[in-house]
């Protein structure tokens, strides 16, 4: 069985051995163009893609689709289960590192980072009249209330880290989630010290944070969203922190990405804001895409077994 990893760039560094156990031939190619995907798939059994789109035209025929990530929505999933072609993705795959950089981002909100470090590049502290720099107050996290959208495990395990902080959490009701009984984000907003999403992009999560309710919001509230782009309105957030509505905003993740067309919140960087912006790199931990690999083969594994059951 014949596999090809798409865009393999981003695992270039991990040990491809649990895959390639699994296949008689692997192929890796860096990255993949649309105008290139056709080729690349053709011949192939399995498809592995991180990112790139896999259109319908290249799925006849195949025996699997693997998704080196936890999203779909790069896969045409009508279409396969139309063909009949299992799409497997990977889940819990990097707990450990998003839960990391969320914290860090959180903690670095708290005490001003952006600001500071942009005040010592430019001189302030060596012209202080004294030993330390105070000009923008930093905020302890113990007791200091956290908002969570989403319970899986990536959201309690923020959860955990943040109590250990001595962090009060509590978790917002998802919208669309069926028969989600806990409080709503908008009853939670006026008391939240801090705001951090842990849920996918849907139709119902899209811009949970808006201009609307963000005028609900405390303004010293710190925001961080390292799920996904547009759970927050960028905009709308970026202009309340700039009116001093919002105490600080921090994010990993833009609605397009790489933001080749630039983005208001990279504009706003080093501008004197409490901003913070990672480039999608909350899961790039070594350990964490080892995991991806790991349980991609044991998809592979299953998607074997499968196709060797007899049928009744």
């Amino acid at each position: 069985m014949k596999a090809v990893f798409l865009d393999a760039d981003t695992f270039n560094d991990v040990d491809m051995t649990p895959i390639h156990d699994c296949v008689s031939e692997l192929v890796l190619y860096p990255t993949t163009s649309p105008e290139e995907l056709g080729q690349r798939a053709a011949g192939a059994d399995l498809l592995i893609t991180n990112k790139v789109n896999i259109s319908a035209d290249v799925m006849t025929g195949k025996r699997g689709i693997l998704v080196v990530a936890t999203g779909l929505n790069n896969v045409d999933l009508e279409t396969a289960q139309q063909l009949g072609v299992p799409v497997l993705n990977v889940q819990n795959y990097g707990t450990a590192s998003v839960a990391q950089h969320t914290m860090m981002l959180m903690l670095s909100l708290a005490g001003q980072l952006p600001r500071y470090q942009q005040d010592v590049a430019q001189g302030a502290w060596q012209q202080s009249p004294f030993f330390c720099l105070m000009n923008h107050p930093t905020r302890e996290l113990t007791n200091k209330r956290l908002v969570l959208v989403g319970e899986g495990t990536l959201g309690s395990a923020v959860a955990r880290l943040a109590e250990a902080f001595g962090m009060q959490v509590e978790f917002a009701a998802r919208p669309g989630k069926a028969n989600d009984t806990r409080p709503s984000l908008d009853s939670l907003l006026p008391t939240a010290d801090v705001l951090s999403f842990h849920c996918p992009l849907t139709e119902h999560t899209r811009h949970l944070l808006n201009a609307d309710n963000l005028t609900r919001i405390k303004p010293d509230c710190l925001v961080v969203n390292c799920a996904r782009g547009g759970i927050i309105d960028e905009v709308a957030a970026l202009n309340a922190l700039q009116q001093g509505q919002l105490g600080g905003l921090a994010v990993d993740v833009l609605p397009t990405e790489p933001p080749v067309d630039g983005h208001p919140l990279l504009e706003a960087l080093n501008t004197g804001l409490n901003l913070m912006v990672t480039p999608h790199n909350a899961w790039i931990s070594p350990e964490a895409r080892q995991n991806i690999i790991n349980l991609t083969a044991t998809n592979i594994r299953q998607l074997n077994a499968t196709d060797q059951t007899p049928s009744a």
